[in-house]
């Protein structure tokens, strides 16, 4: 029983329904890890022993009574961005470092229906701000590949848990990469599903016309397991879109990839920055993907210059109108003996924001003011509208479209590179956000320094199934998916 951490989720679920092992020994196991090897990796901000246990009995009851869900007494991990109630949701912020969610985000809800055990919240950039999990008020996670390296942003605990097998599966955000660029830095599978596929209710909002929730794990099929539970419509979310779900699972094998076109994008392979490492193992997973029977086909994507200008406006403009409920009056973080009304809202947000919060609302304000609104945000609507248009006329020709995930793979901690460069390495990812798309990360090898390298796979609207197939019939021909760190080997 001591390596039920290198199980599949289905063969979790088998194990489980056929008594092999119960959710109590299941869900103890991976406390045990956690308490013995979180330490060192700093994923976790809370830890929910003691629920985690009574739903894993729970789990254990509907299981023997033959009327549970496949992925009941399944063990998983939610970004704290996600609302909990009774439990506290932090999104990473000194700002909602006492907060105690009323109530179950959707997501949540759907877990806990479907018999999933809580394992407890993950770390993550302070509001979804940041691609390092740096900016977390909380410090910094640590990749498990290398534990002076980051895990990338801002799903970072999400994808540090999962690769150091402190959780089986994890929830994740995505609101510009902050599924696919951790998921690509811990060497895992992530998913970004398209926008309105997975309800946005309870998840804390970052930029609503642009944050997506979805599944992180270490393969594509794992990822399929989730989204069966995950995905659908829900009327409490007005984005949320009202389209049949698929049978993620039992769809792993529908597409073919004999005869799949991939489109190139040849300025995404040109782009300054692209790590000689990364664009190596990118194209030798393309190649793969090649003897399997797909064809490659060069493609253009004029608007990419705009991608990071496009997004650093909209983001921001979206973060600073929802960011502004925080004013140490309702809820969250207050500062101590206001001397009036204005010096609370000054001093509670100034001392409860982060750097890069505050950073971020400084320049959305400021796209948002008079005489500014029309040159800024007005213009960069226009242009997302160009980024979308170049999309889908890329997919009058091509089935899904491949590039990289990242210019580069995981960074040291402390590197303290300028928000530019921190912008920049966003670069493969916004795109997908700004369009709307779906889009899959799947680890395809390592650089020089050992450090995992993704492939990121973009699909048109709604073909998650699609896109989850080709990356799990291409993990039933290579092995990346199962490279463990050395300290995920470790027994607690």
């Amino acid at each position: 029983m001591t390596d039920l951490h290198r199980l599949s989720i289905r063969e979790l679920s088998e194990g489980l329904k056929q008594a092999q092992f119960s959710s109590r020994e299941l869900t103890e196991h991976y406390l045990k890890r956690i308490a013995k090897i979180d330490a060192k990796v700093k994923s976790y901000v809370t830890v929910t022993a003691e629920q985690a246990l009574v739903e894993a009995d729970a789990a254990d009851a509907a299981i023997k009574s033959g009327n549970a869900h496949a992925l009941a007494g399944i063990p998983l991990a939610h970004k704290d961005i996600f609302c909990t109630q009774g439990i506290k949701t932090t999104a990473g912020s000194k700002m909602l470092d006492n907060f105690i969610s009323p109530y179950d985000a959707t997501v949540v809800a759907k877990a806990k229906a479907a018999g999933l055990v809580t394992l407890g919240k993950v770390n993550m950039d302070e509001f979804a701000m940041g691609s390092t999990s740096e900016s977390s008020y909380f410090g910094a996670t640590g990749n498990p590949w290398a534990l002076d390296h980051v895990p990338g942003g801002s799903s970072g605990g999400s994808a540090a848990a999962v690769a150091a097998d402190l959780a089986p599966i994890a929830t994740g955000t995505d609101t510009g990469g902050s599924i696919r660029q951790p998921a690509s830095f811990c060497g895992l599978t992530g998913l970004k599903p398209t926008y309105g596929r997975v309800s946005r209710f309870g998840m804390i909002a970052y930029a609503s016309s642009l944050d997506q929730g979805g599944p992180m794990a270490r393969s594509a099929e794992d990822c399929a397991y989730l989204m069966n539970v995950i995905a659908g419509h829900d009327a409490k979310d007005s984005t949320s879109v009202d389209k049949e779900v698929d049978d993620y699972v039992a769809n792993l094998n529908g597409t073919a990839v004999k005869g799949l076109r991939i489109g190139i994008p040849k300025q995404y392979f040109n782009v300054a920055g692209l790590d000689a490492d990364v664009k190596a193992r990118v194209e030798e997973s393309l190649k793969k993907l090649e003897e399997m029977g797909a064809t490659l086909v060069e493609i253009d994507l004029n608007m990419t210059e705009a991608y990071v200008p496009t997004y650093y406006l909209i983001a921001p403009a979206e973060a600073s109108s929802n960011l502004s409920r925080y004013d140490g009056v309702r809820y969250g973080y207050r500062c101590e003996n206001p001397k009036d009304i204005l010096d609370l809202y000054k001093r509670s947000r100034s001392e409860g924001f982060g750097t890069e919060v505050q950073r971020r609302i400084l320049i959305g304000t400021y796209a948002l003011s008079a005489g500014y609104y029309d040159a800024y945000y007005v213009k960069a609507q226009k242009v997302r509208r160009l980024i979308q248009q170049d999309f889908l006329k890329a997919f009058e020709n091509v089935d899904v479209i491949a590039a990289p995930s990242a210019p580069t793979t995981a960074y040291k901690i402390g590197a303290n590179l300028s928000p530019t460069e921190m912008y920049l390495g966003d670069i493969y990812t916004l795109a997908v956000n700004l369009a709307g798309l779906p889009a899959i990360n799947a680890p395809v090898g390592f650089d020089k320094d050992s450090l995992p390298v993704g492939l990121q796979l973009i699909g048109n609207y709604w073909s998650e199934s699609q896109l989850l197939s080709i990356v799990h019939q291409y993990q039933q021909n290579t092995d990346w998916h199962t490279k463990r760190a050395a300290i995920a080997e470790e027994n607690a």
